[in-house]
C-alpha cells in the first residue's frame, strides 16, 4: 500500500488475472495454509472471555440470588472492549520483559495478556457474587481489559502475518472459531455448570470450578501463539529510547501517519458507514422476531441456530470471494447484499408468524452479513500495512466501525414504533447509500488502484 493510502490490491483494469475458477480453487485452498491456521485457533481464544464477564456471569448472578439491579449495572464491565484504541498504543511501543526477548514483539504480548486473561477468569471464578458483588465487578473489568488486551495484539499479528490475499480467510477463521469460543463460553460453561451439581456439587463451586475449566481453555491460545511465526519486524520498531518517551511518539505517529494519506477522512467516514444498514438491521432482529408473534424458542432455535450456521457459511463466502476478486469488488457485492437483504424482514413482517419464512430471512440476512463482515475487515486490515502503528491503527478503525451498531443505532427502536416494521427495514435498506456513495467515490478517486506494495513509496 502506498504511504497515502490509495493502494490495496493491485487492481488495474488490464491486469492478467487467472481465470475464475483457478481463482475460486486458490481461494479454497489459502484457509489450509499453517499461518491461517494458527488465526483459528486464536479465533477460539479471542471469543471465549466476552460472556464470562458478560452474559454467562449474569447468569450466574441470577443463578445464586443477586438481584436484577445489581445485574444489569454490570453491563458496564463491557467498556474496555469499546476503548481499547486508548491503551493499543502500549503493545505497538512497549516491549514485554523476556517474552519478547524469547519469542518476539508481537508473540510475546501474545503469550502475556493469554497468561494474564486465565489469571483474571480464575479470580473472578472464585469470587462469591453473592457476598462480594463489587469485587466480582472488579474482576469482570479485569477479564474484559485481559480479552481487549488479547484481541489488539491478536488484530495486530493477524494483519501483520497474513499476507493481503489471505487476509479474509484468516478473518473468515477467526469470526467462526470466535463464535464457536462464546458457544463454548455460554452454553458449555452452563451446561457444565450443571453436570457438576448433578455430580454432588453445590452451585457456588461448580461455578467456580466452570471458571477454571474456561481458564484452561486459554491454554488453546497460547499453544497457537507459540506455534505461529513472528511477523517481521520493522527496523523503526526497535527503538531503545525511553519507553514513556516511545508510547507517546507511537500514539501520535499512528494517527498523525494515517490522517496525512490522501483521503484519509473519506476512508474514516467509509469505515463508519459500510455496515451501517448491516448494524441498524441487526439491532432490532430481537424485539422485531418476538413482536410480531413469534415464541422464545423459535427465537432460539432460529435466530441463533439457524443465524450462527448462515453466519459461519457466510464468512467463509467472503473469504473465497475476497479471494477470487479485486477488493472493490468483493466490497461492492458485499454492501449490496447487505443491502438487499434487510428487505427479507420487510417481506417478513407481511408474511408474519410463519417459521420456514423466517429461517429464510433469517439465513439470508446473517449469510450476507458474514459475507459483509469477512470482506469489510479484509478491507480495513489492508489499511493498516505500516507495522510500527498496526495495533493502534486497528483498534481505532474497528471502534470507528462500531459507531454505526453502538451511537448511531441507538435510536433504531424509536423508528421502527414510529413507521411500523415494514417501512423501517425498507429504510434500512436505503441507509446502505452513503456508504456506496463513498466506495464509488473513493473507487474513482483511485483509492483501489496503484502499485504493489513492495514497490509503494513512503508517506
Amino acid at each position: 500500500m502506498t504511504g497515502d493510502g490509495t493502494t490495496i490490491l493491485p487492481d488495474t483494469p488490464d491486469a492478467r488475472r487467472p481465470p475464475l475458477g483457478r481463482r475460486l480453487v486458490a481461494g479454497l485452498r489459502v484457509f489450509l495454509e499453517p499461518r491461517v491456521l494458527v488465526i483459528l485457533f486464536l479465533g477460539f481464544t479471542s471469543g471465549l472471555p466476552l460472556a464470562l464477564s458478560g452474559s454467562t456471569l449474569a447468569i450466574r448472578m441470577t443463578d445464586v440470588g443477586v438481584d436484577l439491579g445489581t445485574i444489569g449495572l454490570f453491563s458496564l464491565a463491557g467498556l474496555p472492549y469499546t476503548i481499547k484504541f486508548l491503551w493499543a498504543p502500549l503493545v505497538d511501543a512497549i516491549r514485554i520483559p523476556v517474552l519478547s526477548r524469547l519469542l518476539g514483539r508481537r508473540r510475546g504480548w501474545l503469550v502475556f495478556s493469554q497468561m494474564l486473561l486465565i489469571g483474571a477468569i480464575v479470580h473472578l471464578g472464585m469470587l462469591d457474587p453473592l457476598a462480594d458483588p463489587w469485587l466480582v465487578a472488579l474482576g469482570a473489568v479485569m477479564v474484559a481489559v485481559a480479552s481487549a488486551t488479547q484481541d489488539i495484539v491478536i488484530d495486530a499479528f493477524r494483519v501483520e502475518s497474513l499476507r493481503t490475499e489471505e487476509q479474509a480467510a484468516g478473518m473468515a477463521w477467526f469470526v467462526s472459531a470466535y463464535r464457536v469460543g462464546m458457544l463454548v463460553s455460554t452454553a458449555g460453561c452452563v451446561g457444565l455448570v450443571a453436570w457438576l451439581e448433578l455430580s454432588g456439587l453445590d452451585t457456588a463451586r461448580g461455578w467456580s470450578w466452570a471458571y477454571v475449566a474456561m481458564a484452561g481453555l486459554v491454554l488453546v491460545g497460547i499453544a497457537a501463539s507459540l506455534a505461529g511465526r513472528e511477523p517481521a519486524e520493522p527496523e523503526a520498531a526497535a527503538l531503545t529510547a525511553d519507553p514513556l518517551a516511545r508510547l507517546g511518539r507511537t500514539a501520535v505517529d499512528a494517527f498523525a501517519e494515517f490522517l496525512m494519506r490522501r483521503n484519509a477522512l473519506a476512508v474514516l467516514l467509509f469505515v463508519v458507514l459500510f455496515k451501517f444498514c448491516d448494524a441498524l438491521a441487526g439491532v432490532m432482529t430481537g424485539p422485531f422476531v418476538i413482536s410480531i408473534g413469534f415464541d422464545k424458542a423459535a427465537y432460539a432455535g432460529i435466530v441463533k441456530g439457524v443465524g450462527l450456521a448462515a453466519a459461519l457459511a457466510g464468512g467463509f463466502a467472503g473469504g473465497v470471494l475476497a479471494r477470487a476478486v479485486p477488493i472493490v469488488g468483493a466490497l461492492w457485492i458485499a454492501g449490496l447484499l447487505q443491502m438487499a437483504s434487510n428487505l427479507a424482514f420487510s417481506w417478513q413482517a407481511i408474511v408474519g408468524v410463519d417459521h420456514a419464512a423466517l429461517a429464510a430471512t433469517i439465513a439470508v440476512e446473517n449469510f450476507t452479513g458474514g459475507v459483509g463482515t469477512v470482506i469489510f475487515v479484509a478491507y480495513i486490515s489492508s489499511l493498516c500495512r505500516d507495522a510500527r502503528h498496526t495495533a493502534t491503527q486497528f483498534a481505532l478503525l474497528t471502534a470507528l466501525a462500531a459507531v454505526g451498531r453502538t451511537i448511531l443505532s441507538s435510536s433504531a427502536g424509536y423508528a421502527a414504533e414510529a413507521v411500523g416494521w415494514v417501512a423501517f427495514f425498507a429504510a434500512t435498506a436505503l441507509a446502505a447509500i452513503p456508504g456506496l456513495a463513498l466506495l464509488w467515490w473513493l473507487e474513482r478517486r483511485g483509492h483501489f488502484v496503484g502499485p504493489p506494495p513492495a514497490a509503494a513509496a513512503t508517506a
